[in-house]
């Protein structure tokens, strides 16, 4: 069965965007970039992959499929943005996407992901946001995340939902140059 994965930076302080929805505040490392696009390219979004000399055909390793809500996927400013993975935005209060490449999930989500774990692939990409985690985080089966240096000091929180205290348990950890670490979370 295939696993819902949770990989998202995360400020110390629990936000993975400002209350803007930015993301440029994050300290960025040249060893950390090459170990993640050698190991996980596939959040390099499809059309920027050229500018950073990834090819556009890198194969994906980890994931096939991504799930985004709503503000995740209007941040990017690019109807299909992961044009390399099977593409859904979920959300009840969007139009449908004009690119066929993406589809518009008004439903509930948890049923989404149930039905997309009995299907054959590799595994599915949670994207963000802050509030579709809260929603699926009883299907998340693994969190990856990229904790960085920073207080942001308000923004869009990793889950934004109900106090639902849930264990997972590291599995392991790396450090970069930037003193951000990658920590691989399995659920207890």
């Amino acid at each position: 069965m295939r696993k819902l994965v949770y990989y998202v930076a995360v400020s110390l302080d629990g936000y993975i965007a400002g209350p803007g929805g930015e993301f440029d505040f994050y300290p960025l490392a040249d060893d950390m970039s090459a170990w993640i696009d050698a190991h996980y390219p596939e959040p390099m979004p499809t059309p920027i992959r050229p500018l950073t000399g990834m090819p556009v055909d890198t194969p994906n390793k980890n994931w096939d499929t991504v799930l985004m809500g709503r503000g995740t996927y209007e941040a990017g400013g690019i109807t299909s943005p992961y044009a390399h993975l099977k593409q859904y935005v979920v959300s009840s209060s969007f139009d449908p996407s004009n690119d066929p490449a993406v589809e518009v999930v008004a439903g509930d989500p948890v049923t989404l992901v149930r039905e997309l774990k009995q299907a054959d692939g590799l595994d599915i990409w949670l994207c963000g946001g802050g509030n579709l985690a809260a929603q699926l985080a009883d299907e998340i089966d693994e969190l990856i995340i990229k904790s960085y240096p920073v207080v942001a000091g308000s923004g869009i929180p990793a889950f934004a939902g109900a106090f639902t205290p849930t264990l997972f348990t590291p599995a392991r950890r790396m450090e970069f140059s930037n003193n951000a670490q990658v920590t691989w979370y399995s659920r207890a």
